[in-house]
């Protein structure tokens, strides 16, 4: 059985451009995985089997079963294989766990049977999925723009941070719905995090205050202490410096910046 780790990300800032004819907006965001895993396994079997420590993740929509059924239409290599998922990553956090999982099956597929795809066939099939599924087959930092699929490899400093989720979540549909886009010189952005300036926001924090006005109060409390931003389309936070002190109703992960090598994985 083959193990494989499957990172969270984190938007250590983000812009949202505009709305685009399609229905999708267009972003500049710096993404970076870190240290918080799912577990995923996979071996070949007798009959197809998905498993997930999270019960009501174990559905047809899960982007784990996506990306097996495009492996296999694009590799016509049909033998059944059982995948396990133990789930760490809180879901509708904005960590990007389901699009991580399904990239890591994806990694994982192709090893389990000797390769038959090179990566940039993997990366194709990853933007079928999911707009953020692609960026996982980076070194894991690169500035996503586009609807987040279009990607530059990226080198920043190392850095510790800890996540903070409360105990509710946010619809990523809804926050976007909600959302005010604003055109933006974000390569200004980026020169300032290279220099070692780093600026951390996320446009999106407005739209989910609007959805759920506790959220103010939530991040009010976390910024007492030390800088905080919303990752993704929330409802997560994370806090740059020393937490000293936590709040209730909520989860706390520390976590550091993750890199992958170019020729294995997380």
């Amino acid at each position: 059985m083959m193990h494989l780790l499957s990172p969270a990300k984190l938007n250590l800032f983000f812009h949202v451009l505009k709305k685009r004819e399609d229905g999708y907006h267009e972003i500049a965001s710096l993404f970076h995985t870190v240290s918080l895993f799912d577990k995923v396994s996979i071996c070949l079997t007798g009959e197809d089997l998905f498993r997930c420590s999270e019960k009501k993740l174990e559905t047809s929509q899960n982007l784990i079963l996506k990306a097996l059924n495009a492996f296999r239409q694009k590799t016509n290599l049909n033998h059944p294989v059982a995948i396990e998922l133990e789930k760490n990553i809180p879901i509708e956090a904005g960590l990007g766990g389901a699009s991580s999982n399904a990239a890591t099956v994806l990694w994982g597929l192709n090893e389990l049977f000797e390769k038959p795809l090179p990566l940039i066939e993997l990366k194709e099939i990853a933007q079928t999925i999911g707009a953020d599924v692609p960026f996982f087959f980076s070194n894991g930092c690169a500035l996503c723009t586009g609807i987040g699929e279009k990607m530059e490899k990226m080198k920043i400093p190392a850095f510790n941070t800890t996540i903070v989720k409360p105990n509710f979540g946010l619809s990523t549909p809804l926050v976007y719905q909600k959302c005010e886009p604003k055109w933006v010189d974000y390569r200004e952005t980026v020169r300032k995090f290279l220099e070692g300036k780093p600026s951390y926001f996320n446009d999106l924090e407005k739209a989910a205050i609007k959805i759920n006005p506790n959220f103010l109060e939530f991040k009010n409390k976390l910024s007492q202490t030390q800088k905080v931003c919303m990752t993704g389309s929330g409802s997560a936070f994370f806090c740059m410096g020393n937490v000293d002190s936590k709040i209730s109703d909520c989860s706390y992960y520390p976590v550091q910046s993750v890199l992958r090598e170019e020729s294995s994985w997380y």
